[in-house]
């Protein structure tokens, strides 16, 4: 073939495969984007000019754009608060001052008629993804994970989040604060990281991993990045996740001012520990000597004065099992009322920080073109400190309650990083004004009731009002991609999703006589049940929350209450004696929504559930015996890490030292249970900590002699197969001679922490005895750490 005709038959094949992937025209307005479709991601975009055989004679060149967001999409951002009641902050008529919620409240709506799932990784999960939390595999908390579609604890790739949808439709997205929606067992530095935030949508996640933390040493991430230990003794989470708010907003505003972005804020605030600075908890001193009778009146009160509820609401009764306040001696008041002070102020102290991100936010030039969702709580306020409260609210996960005759010895300690201190089950009640329960009572408003408020200057202008529309947390994210403007997809990453069940709720916004927009929604915790229709509420009660230790139970002959909840907005008069036929009608129709919604089999079991082994989850340790550590490993979390309950064990490490050395050699816990194996002045020091409660340390008689050694610690449990949190006998030994030996009374038989790790070389959490300040570093040369567990 000559030339010229070689040249013609070339440019003829270069011109058929421009045209065949010229396609559509980009849409108006958004570039990136070939046409409106329910598949997401969006298809590469590839080049359309005319090729030739040089750059000579082709088209322009054209590099792909990135895919755009609808035009005037809205920035979004979305805050979480923890564990918090109607009726605790002032917005609300509560006792506790929040003066930048009040602002906001001022300049948007607030809803009185909003609902969680009564507890925190299912309301998230329902936020995220805008489907129920059983579809969205989270019907509790993921430590309590079982292991059935409703209860993996793992959010499915068929119900794909609204950042994910969001992110693939041109916003930049930020996770900042708790995430709870990954499993325990895939937290570690190993992953598997399919179910982190970076892959749920987010771009930048910064915060913690579990469901609470200390508040002055969290274990944070930074993306998939572990962050060295906060060690000042002034720093305060609430602070931190503000101040990284800030620096990625002025970085987005910065770098891509053009483009939408989306930030959902998640403080552990008001989640326990509750913790403050010292002269915020002073500012309260006083406050609540009344008692929490008294602070239901007075703020039901506020409440009707403030619009919030309506004239004649009635206040709920206490129930038969929290006492009185009169009732309690003076120094069940004076330790009562130090909790409350403390609360109140770590309540304040996040207003305040959550604050200087909407100041912020105000200051940013399309400010008034950002959509914000403030939800005050995922769930009601928690009664888990027990009816005394706790000075560590992981012992009420493992059963155990402590008394006030404990605790008084450290009442000014309360507050402090020392505890992870929880208040009285009767204050969790009290915030909750004037509503019935608390956290996990999905059959009452006290769980499920939170408020909730909505601004968006740059569309409605109605600042101040209240809506009364029944809503639903899974309705934010159908709410959020309307206004983005943003279609629901039917497949996304290649997986077909599951309809989203929420509804949007802008119509609402407008109008504050809008036509409700949810006129149905079934709850469910716990074997804790409810269900709305049309006005109308069952609800069925299966134990009470502020005890963790459950026994049998029938959810078939379980009794059922009614409420006319659009006549009685406290949920007060019980009509179930009256309307019979409408209590069955009710029934009937939750059994057969939680046939659909994953809610089957029911399981009312309480801590035991917290057991990687009892329940037989995932664990990256489980199957062996022994663990070999040839080099220190930090931040391995007690999910991943060899599980040393109730059963007996060894630890041996090969060390290096000079005379009088310090530091640690092995921990997993902290300062709410665990173990701790160290160097103290050169003796040879263990300590397993009882839940805060009590603890237990050996030691050598003499210090270790500097030099090379192998230092061996041996457990041997007291229990048989199948007893939990028994005692044991503890010695150690330095180069196979017996230095030590000594009684452990009591083990932790559940968990140690939920925010807590394994550490190896270093502590990296809190100290699980104060004998020494963290982090602890071990002085000398550490060999190889073996942990072996006996049958």
């Amino acid at each position: 073939m000559k030339r010229s005709k070689l040249n013609t038959f070339i440019l003829g094949i270069l011109l058929i495969t421009s045209l065949a992937s010229s396609g559509a025209t980009a849409q108006e307005g958004r570039p990136g984007v070939t046409a409106p479709q329910l598949s997401l991601p969006y298809a590469e975009q590839k080049y359309r000019g005319n090729v030739g055989t040089t750059y000579l004679n082709s088209d322009a060149a054209q590099f792909p754009k990135q895919v755009a967001a609808p035009e005037d999409a809205p920035n979004v951002l979305v805050i979480l608060l923890d564990d918090v009641g109607f009726g605790q902050f002032s917005v609300s008529g509560g006792g506790v001052p929040a003066p930048n919620m009040e602002s906001l409240a001022k300049q948007g709506v607030f809803f009185n008629r909003f609902h969680t799932t009564a507890v925190c990784s299912s309301t998230r999960a329902a936020l995220l993804t805008g489907r129920n939390h059983h579809v969205a595999g989270s019907g509790n908390i993921t430590e309590v994970a079982t292991g059935f579609d409703g209860y993996t604890g793992i959010i499915p790739k068929d119900t794909a989040t609204f950042a994910e949808i969001m992110r693939l439709n041109g916003y930049i997205t930020s996770w900042i604060g708790k995430n709870h929606n990954t499993p325990t067992y895939e937290t570690s530095a190993m992953g598997p990281f399919d179910h982190w935030p970076n892959n749920l949508g987010f771009d930048y996640f910064y915060g913690f991993m579990a469901g609470d933390s200390n508040q002055m040493r969290p274990n944070l991430y930074e993306n998939q990045t572990p962050l060295p230990q906060q060690t000042a003794d002034d720093y305060y989470l609430s602070v931190d996740l503000a101040d990284h708010s800030i620096e990625w907003l002025q970085q987005a505003e910065a770098i891509q001012p053009d483009k939408p972005w989306m930030m959902y804020l998640a403080p552990a605030a008001t989640h326990a520990p509750h913790q403050a600075p010292k002269e915020l908890i002073e500012e309260f001193k006083g406050k609540f000597d009344g008692g929490w009778d008294k602070y239901r009146e007075d703020v039901l009160a506020r409440q009707i004065a403030q619009g919030i509820v309506p004239e004649g609401t009635k206040l709920t009764k206490r129930h038969d099992s929290l006492p009185a306040w009169d009732s309690l001696s003076a120094d069940e008041k004076k330790l009562s009322a130090r909790m409350m002070e403390v609360f109140a102020a770590y309540g304040k102290h996040v207003d305040k920080e959550v604050g200087r991100v909407l100041d912020y936010v105000k200051t940013m030039p399309d400010s008034d073109n950002t959509l914000i969702f403030y939800i005050i709580g995922d769930n009601g306020a928690s009664s888990e400190g027990g009816i005394p409260g706790t000075l560590n609210e992981n012992a009420f996960f493992n059963g155990v309650q402590m008394q006030t005759e404990e605790m008084m010895p450290f009442i000014d300690e309360i507050g402090t990083m020392k505890h992870f201190n929880h208040f009285p089950a009767a204050w969790a009640h009290a915030v909750c004004t004037p509503f019935q329960w608390v956290k996990q009572v999905a059959s009452h408003l006290g769980g499920t009731r939170n408020a909730m408020l909505v601004s968006w200057p740059a569309k409605y202008k109605n600042g101040g009002e209240v809506r009364s529309q029944f809503t639903h947390v899974i309705d934010v994210a159908a709410t959020i991609l309307d206004a983005a403007g943003i279609e629901e997809p039917r497949s996304v990453n290649g997986t077909a999703q599951k309809p989203i069940e929420g509804r949007s709720f802008l119509s609402v916004l407008e109008d504050e006589d809008a036509e409700e927009i949810r006129t149905s929604q079934y709850f469910e915790m716990f074997v804790n049940r409810g269900i709305y229709k049309d006005g109308w509420w069952a609800g069925s009660l299966s134990f009470v929350p502020w005890n963790p230790n459950r026994g049998e139970f029938d959810p078939l002959s379980a009794p059922w209450e009614l409420y006319k909840l659009d006549e009685d907005f406290s949920q007060s008069n019980d009509l179930a004696d009256e309307n019979p036929k409408q209590l069955d009608e009710m029934v009937k129709l939750w059994w057969a929504t939680a046939a659909k919604q994953q809610v089957l089999p029911l399981d009312w079991r309480g801590s035991e559930r917290f057991s990687a082994e009892l329940m037989g989850k995932p664990n990256l340790a489980a199957g062996r015996s022994e663990y070999v550590y040839p080099v220190p490993v930090v931040g391995l979390p007690e999910a991943s890490a060899p599980d040393l309950k109730s059963k007996s064990f060894t630890i041996t490490a090969e060390v290096e030292i000079d005379d009088d050395a310090n530091g640690m050699i092995f921990t997993q816990g902290g300062n709410t249970g665990g173990w701790g194996f160290y160097l103290l002045d050169g003796k040879f020091v263990a300590t397993h900590n009882f839940l805060d409660v009590a603890r237990y340390s050996v030691s050598s008689d003499e210090a270790i002699a500097a030099g090379e050694h192998t230092l061996k610690v041996e457990f041997d449990y007291d229990g048989k197969k199948g007893e939990v949190g028994k005692g044991g006998s503890l010695s150690l030994y330095v180069d196979g001679q017996k230095v030590g030996d000594g009684k452990v009374d009591k083990t932790s038989p559940m968990k140690y922490s939920l925010s807590e790790n394994q550490d190896i070389g270093t502590d990296t959490g809190t100290p699980v005895t104060y004998d020494y300040r963290e982090p602890f570093d071990f002085q000398g040369t550490l060999g190889k750490v073996v942990v072996s567990l006996k049958p």
